[in-house]
């Protein structure tokens, strides 16, 4: 997570967290269908006006590193290495994210998302943003000579390798073996017929 520097950002940074760690709890002890928006407020000691001044929803809540994911897959494009191929570099970060998403105490957050359709839902919609994102810093990267229907394939492939890889018994190798697969279709790609500008 992006650390935020000056007192107040570092003020409202903490506040935030209270708040997503304060919902996350409740959810888990309760239920997340059980616990609403001012339980949750009133658990974190703010008002309910603060919670949606960090949080555009409840669902919002859950996913409290939406943002800060979405950022990381781009500047894994965009912060790379002048020499640094692209594929290797969009790998390492999936490889990172489904670190974090299977690490130790995840599994109730997941079971909890996968139960709900409101969550499920959200997801889905995130993991489709995160893909545009990341779709968009590819294709204004000058060097990658890509059609840029090969660049938003390339993003939702990425994207489908991290929850693939969250849901495989070995999360590791999983990526590795996806990732694999995309390398090639991102050099068969190269050749591929069509303007640069397709599909936009």
């Amino acid at each position: 997570m992006t650390v935020p520097t000056g007192r107040r950002a570092r003020k409202k940074a903490a506040t935030r967290q209270n708040i997503a760690d304060t919902a996350l709890r409740l959810f888990l002890e309760h239920g997340y269908d059980a616990v609403g928006i001012r339980d949750v407020a009133a658990a974190a000691d703010v008002a309910v006006t603060t919670v949606f001044s960090h949080f555009a929803s409840k669902e919002a809540l859950v996913f409290e590193q939406d943002e800060d994911f979405e950022q990381r897959l781009a500047r894994a494009v965009t912060g790379r290495a002048p020499d640094e191929p692209l594929i290797p570099a969009l790998r390492r970060e999936i490889h990172a994210l489904v670190r974090h998403c299977t690490a130790e105490g995840a599994a109730p957050i997941w079971r909890m998302i996968d139960e709900s359709p409101a969550l499920r839902e959200y997801e889905k919609t995130m993991r489709l943003r995160h893909a545009e994102s990341l779709a968009a810093a590819i294709a204004a990267d000058p060097g990658m000579a890509r059609t840029a229907m090969a660049c938003r394939a390339i993003a939702r492939f990425a994207i489908d390798a991290y929850s693939l890889a969250r849901e495989a018994a070995e999360p590791e190798a999983a990526v590795d073996e996806i990732f694999r697969m995309i390398e090639a279709a991102w050099e068969a790609a190269r050749t591929a017929p069509g303007p640069v500008t397709e599909g936009r």
